[in-house]
């Protein structure tokens, strides 16, 4: 298999690294719009070769965006179009309908899938399976350092209560998970979301609450920093690592 990584960073880095030691993947082709930081994965990736997403499309057999919202828009129905299977990291750019629509109509012409990582949190699996039924709600609390959220409070603060669609719109970088869960359960203006900035925290925790036909969910993870970027759970990049893993192995766990 041969993968093509948008995005450097401190997710892209973790996958890019851990995909090179997987013998199923032969190529990796990085790109970033910032060239150095491609420079610098490519010295410690063995496997790896810089390219343009539009030269890479060619040669992968699957993308991973581990970038911004703004590059899945960019280059998500491209991707798709040419046939490709595609990782998405920024799941909140999934929050417009008419969007993720187009993503979805793309995807099945071309007769391609699209993962969705379940990032730094636990559960989504039981809220997917809880959906099949009537789900009554999903609510998800987030709390973080609030130098993580780019906030300065001097104690533990509500910052944002509202729909999920609401709270991706206002923290981009910070509640992808938001997307995630609203997509496996009740959608994106039905999910409340709280976030929590508290100063005496020094791990991002992450609380997943739903209620329906099923019975009752509580699911809460308290996720350490990615070391190279504080504002990223550890979690995230494993959950990612975790459905490249998926995609290889021939044993499934659903």
């Amino acid at each position: 298999m041969k993968l093509g990584i948008i995005g450097c960073g401190a997710i892209g880095t973790d996958v890019a690294k851990a995909a090179d030691k997987m013998k199923e993947i032969e190529n990796i082709y990085l790109f970033d719009i910032n060239k150095a930081a491609s420079d610098k994965l490519c010295k410690t990736v063995k496997k790896a070769k810089i390219k343009p997403v539009e030269e890479f499309l060619d040669d992968v057999d699957i993308a991973f965006e581990a970038a911004s919202q703004q590059a899945v828009i960019e280059y998500g129905i491209k991707i798709l179009e040419s046939g490709k299977d595609l990782v998405i990291m920024s799941t909140g750019s999934l929050f417009d309908d008419a969007f993720r629509k187009k993503m979805e109509d793309t995807a099945r012409k071309n007769n391609c899938k699209i993962y969705l990582p379940s990032g730094a949190v636990c559960g989504i699996d039981g809220v997917l399976a809880a959906g099949i039924e009537k789900l009554d709600s999903v609510t998800l609390v987030t709390t973080k350092p609030p130098a993580s959220l780019g906030k300065k409070v001097d104690k533990r603060t509500i910052i944002f209560e509202g729909s999920a669609r609401e709270a991706v719109k206002q923290f981009p970088k910070n509640i992808n998970v938001a997307a995630c869960l609203s997509i496996a359960g009740v959608g994106f203006d039905n999910t409340k979301v709280e976030i929590v900035a508290d100063p005496v925290e020094t791990r991002i925790s992450h609380k997943i609450l739903a209620h329906g036909k099923f019975g009752r969910l509580r699911a809460e993870v308290e996720n350490m920093p990615n070391p190279n970027n504080p504002q990223s759970s550890y979690m995230a990049s494993l959950s990612a690592i975790a459905v490249l893993k998926k995609i290889i192995d021939p044993i499934q766990i659903a």
